[in-house]
């Protein structure tokens, strides 16, 4: 019957959407979709009493018709909010990447970051071209974990300056979340995003605006750059509020969370990244030419965006971020939790994802070498032939994971007069430290052992070194095909959309 639908009719079938959703309870009547005066439309309506069945009917058939005036040609936008600047990408159904653009959040941006942030996000939309805006169906956005907001859910005003990812709470805040939090527990962590809220707690920050009148209330970076688009300042999602205390597991923040008085803060809904948020709002699809079914999904944190991207699916697949610094992140069919190792699980489906990070990375090879010296050393290297040396190649002191030792030395010597022979050692040390914490990430529970490893981050193009992680690990190392977060959430994106209209 959907095949006698014209583009001209797609809108009367769009305001019957409308009208039905205003009519019944569902989570997200109270968006833009449902705001718009039933006398608009050029046709009768059937009475607002109407049946969930009839309506799940009703929303396939405007979703064909969305499809219609899309011509087939949906498109979907995934954000990046990092540490030093913002990355845009847009996709189409197939995964294909129509626009990818970035900016920084320039020179002053530590004197306002949430300024910074807003400024980015408009950037970042405006530069994707009018025409693909019209198209787009679906918003996500990522953002550094951790990284807390105090603000007035009224008017989403700033309450406090943010705390970014890596602030670290003074020695009460971290006792009390110590108190509270059961041992172990990611929570208590000096920079987690409940060690942020116990200080505004502490120094009476959020009370004191509750007694000027203000509605105080706790936005991740990620939840309020989204709230700029959906104006919904009571939602976040299960990766950014796990740092908060939030269980996945249960969807639900435990017991000896909600019963703190400083609990009030949290944004009550919790939703899966890539499940639908709301709809954007009149005046941002106003502004930047969205259109008014666009729908904006739950939002992630940067890392996990990245493994997103890499397009893993089973569990004993893997990620390596081979960056400044190594980390590593395994799906599993088992949560694995251990604050001593930095050691976290985060939930992506019916799945775990759990990982860790070494201080060990590519910031080493900077120390001793230049890009070019890189390129040309690496020719010389024979990955089947190893050098013997026992490299722990560290920066500094100090080591988090896979091993916990905080005054742990580097271990570079003795450096051979051969600077290739010197090279494959440091990436067989890296290596070694890898493979390492995929066996302490099965020691602590994950399951199964690694099976496959995709590579993202500035080391996934050195093909030699990756041989060498191979062998030391004992699996496929690969490359992957999308390593930029901002892919991830485009993803998350296309997913929201793709599950709000079927």
């Amino acid at each position: 019957p959907n095949k006698s639908i014209c583009k001209h009719n797609w809108n009367i079938h769009i305001m019957l959407l409308k009208h039905q959703l205003s009519h019944l309870d569902n989570p997200l009547k109270h968006s833009p979709l449902a705001s718009v005066p039933l006398q608009k439309a050029k046709c009768s309506f059937p009475s607002p009493c109407i049946s969930k069945r009839r309506w799940s009917k009703q929303a396939k058939l405007a979703a064909v018709c969305f499809a219609a005036k899309m011509g087939g040609d949906a498109a979907y936008l995934g954000m990046d909010f990092g540490t030093s600047g913002a990355r845009a990408t847009v996709i189409d159904d197939d995964g294909q990447v129509l626009v990818d653009t970035k900016c920084d959040y320039g020179a002053k941006a530590e004197e306002d970051w949430a300024a910074a942030w807003e400024r980015a996000l408009n950037d970042l939309i405006l530069q994707v071209p009018s025409a693909l805006r019209s198209r787009c169906q679906g918003i996500a956005l990522d953002g550094t974990s951790a990284t807390a907001m105090l603000v007035d859910r009224s008017t989403g005003a700033q309450l406090a300056a943010p705390l970014l990812y890596n602030a670290a709470m003074g020695e009460k805040a971290v006792a009390m979340a110590k108190e509270i939090a059961p041992a172990s527990h990611t929570a208590t962590a000096s920079t987690s995003t409940l060690c942020k809220v116990i200080h505004w707690h502490l120094e009476g920050v959020w009370q004191a605006a509750q007694q000027a009148g203000k509605q105080p209330g706790l936005l991740h970076q990620a939840d309020w750059l989204a709230s700029l688009l959906h104006a919904d300042r009571l939602v976040t999602d299960w990766n950014n509020a796990l740092k908060l205390g939030f269980d996945p597991g249960c969807e639900e923040y435990p017991d000896w969370l909600a019963s703190q008085a400083f609990a009030t803060l949290f944004p009550p809904r919790v939703i899966a990244p890539g499940s639908p948020s709301s709809l954007v709002s009149p005046q941002a699809a106003a502004h930047f030419g969205l259109p008014d079914t666009c729908v904006v999904g739950g939002g992630t944190t940067d890392s996990i965006a990245a493994f997103v991207a890499a397009g893993v699916s089973e569990p004993g697949q893997a990620v390596t971020s081979l960056g400044s610094t190594l980390a590593v992140k395994m799906l599993s069919t088992t949560r694995a939790d251990d604050a001593a190792f930095g050691v976290y699980s985060h939930r992506l489906g019916d799945s775990w994802l759990v990982g860790g990070a070494s201080n060990t990375g590519g910031a080493v090879l900077r120390q001793y070498f230049t890009d070019d010296q890189l390129v040309k050393l690496t020719e010389r290297i024979d990955p089947k032939t190893p050098t013997g040396l026992d490299y722990y190649p560290l920066t500094k002191p100090g080591e988090r994971f896979p091993i916990n030792d905080p005054s742990m030395q580097p271990r570079l010597t003795p450096r051979p007069s051969d600077d290739a022979h010197f090279l494959q050692g440091i990436f067989e040390g890296v290596a070694n430290i890898e493979a390492g914490a995929y066996e302490q990430l099965h020691r602590l529970g994950a399951q199964p052992r690694v099976t496959e490893v995709h590579t993202a981050g500035g080391g996934a193009a050195n093909d030699k070194w990756s041989a060498i992680r191979a062998e030391a690990i004992g699996v496929p190392v690969l490359k992957s095909v999308h390593g930029q977060a901002s892919y991830g959430s485009a993803i998350l994106a296309r997913r929201a959309a793709k599950q709000y209209y079927q």
